[in-house]
């Protein structure tokens, strides 16, 4: 989007969290919840941003040289104005539009942003704010118009008498500026009010005594008005995303059996016709292909890929694992830093000991291999193609069972060598693998 800037303001402490934690710094479903923000905004495709930060800056500031957006610090915590008069000096020579948006609220969506951006250009407006409709409006700033619907003012709620709380169009706190109508009202809004901040709010009546235009646009979906600033509204936020990212996956062929107990993380890939059972967790950076079965109670972790037609059963953990097509873990297993082939049989309990203290190791398992029962493999090792290690052994560290090996023991010893199959590897396995 050309000639648009962002602000994020990030600075607030969210006291109501209890918390040393910065607030929008508190994660949800794996990361924090300014990322969400961040990647809004550039999703509706603004790529120059300013996080103004405050509380927890070092913390914050480091977040954000990941995410290559510039910060600027609000050294003292007097407000949303005085917060965006910190990004000044990063943007003062911008002179296009400038969206304002709030780090903690994670919900808000790119489209939204988009239509906000294209609304206001189009309208030539000085200030085009993101309004709703609430049957209960307390605790948020009331939108007032005149008898012609000019937006004058907004009213916050500890200063709006009784007849403007009677209102129910709110302010929702996203808004875009042209710069000149931003930076200018800066410099007028004083600080007569409750809590003797600077409100940013308080540039919508200055513009409007100005007789600049001032537009709005409506929001139909409510949650993505939700800021988080409390432990509570962090658990809604939560839900809200869970269901979104659930609903995406079955419109594209996902089965999930029962959502409510079900949680996916935002951004994980999962192909058609997959069967996901109850009380799964699925958590960021996860692949996983068609026509698989997950759970229940299975927890898959970041930096796993599974195939196709793969089973992963009730209580099992895979993390950073590669699980190749038509192959079975099924029952009480865990698999870390693993390499999995086709058609392996993983029997239940087994475990691949992948850290030594100071580094994780590398499990690899060829194609056609059966793992028996309460197996412990030690890595980094290998265990080869159509090898079989017996129930109940543990393979020592740098073990390496070579193809077709039958293992058994503790510690396991070579018993003798499977016969090769000439049946091809990308078939199923026989009957007696699939159990």
């Amino acid at each position: 989007m050309n000639n648009i800037a962002a602000i994020i303001l990030a600075a607030g402490r969210g006291t109501r969290m209890k918390s040393l934690t910065p607030k929008v710094m508190h994660t949800l479903l794996g990361k924090p919840m300014i990322s969400y923000v961040v990647d809004t905004v550039r999703g509706a495709g603004i790529a120059d941003i300013v996080a103004v930060i405050g509380f927890g800056g070092e913390k914050v500031k480091e977040f954000f040289k990941e995410t290559k957006v510039r910060t600027v610090l609000q050294k003292k915590l007097l407000g949303s104005a005085d917060a965006v008069r910190a990004a000044r000096k990063e943007i003062k020579k911008f002179k296009g539009d400038i969206l304002v948006v709030y780090g903690d609220t994670p919900l808000i969506k790119k489209e939204t942003l988009a239509r906000l951006a294209e609304k206001h250009k189009s309208s030539g407006a000085s200030l085009t704010l993101l309004t709703t409709i609430l049957k209960n409006p307390t605790g948020y700033g009331r939108i007032i118009r005149n008898t012609d619907g000019k937006i004058l003012k907004i009213a916050e709620e500890d200063e709006a008498g009784t007849h403007k709380k009677e209102i129910k169009e709110i302010n929702v706190g996203t808004c875009i500026f042209k710069a000149e109508d931003l930076f200018g009202p800066l410099a007028e809004i004083k600080r007569d009010n409750a809590k003797k901040e600077y409100y940013l709010t308080d540039a919508v009546n200055i513009l409007s005594l100005k007789a600049k235009k001032i537009d709005s646009m409506a929001i139909d979906d409510l949650s993505e008005m939700i800021g988080v600033n409390s432990r509570k509204e962090l658990a809604e936020a939560t839900t809200v995303l869970k269901n979104r990212t659930a609903d995406e996956l079955m419109a594209s062929g996902v089965t999930i059996q029962d959502p409510l107990s079900t949680t996916i993380y935002p951004g994980v890939k999962i192909g058609r016709d997959t069967l996901i059972y109850p009380n799964t967790v699925i958590e960021s950076d996860v692949i996983i292909g068609k026509a698989c079965h997950i759970g229940p109670f299975a927890h898959i972790r970041p930096g796993t890929r599974i195939g196709n037609k793969v089973e992963v059963g009730n209580f099992v953990e895979l993390v950073r694992t590669e699980v190749q097509d038509f192959t079975k873990v099924k029952h009480h297993t865990y698999l870390g830093d693993a390499k999995v082939g086709k058609n392996v049989n993983i029997g239940a309990g087994t475990i691949t000991v992948n850290y030594d203290g100071k580094n994780k190791n590398r499990t690899v398992i060829g194609d056609r291999a059966f793992i028996g029962v309460g197996a412990i493999l030690i890595a980094p090792i290998k265990i080869g193609r159509r090898a079989l290690v017996g129930a109940g052994s543990v393979v020592l560290k740098g073990q390496n069972i070579k193809d077709g090996a039958t293992v058994v023991g503790v510690p396991a010893r070579i018993l003798q060598r499977r016969k090769q199959s000439r049946r091809r590897e990308d078939e199923k396995p026989p009957i007696s693998l699939q159990r």
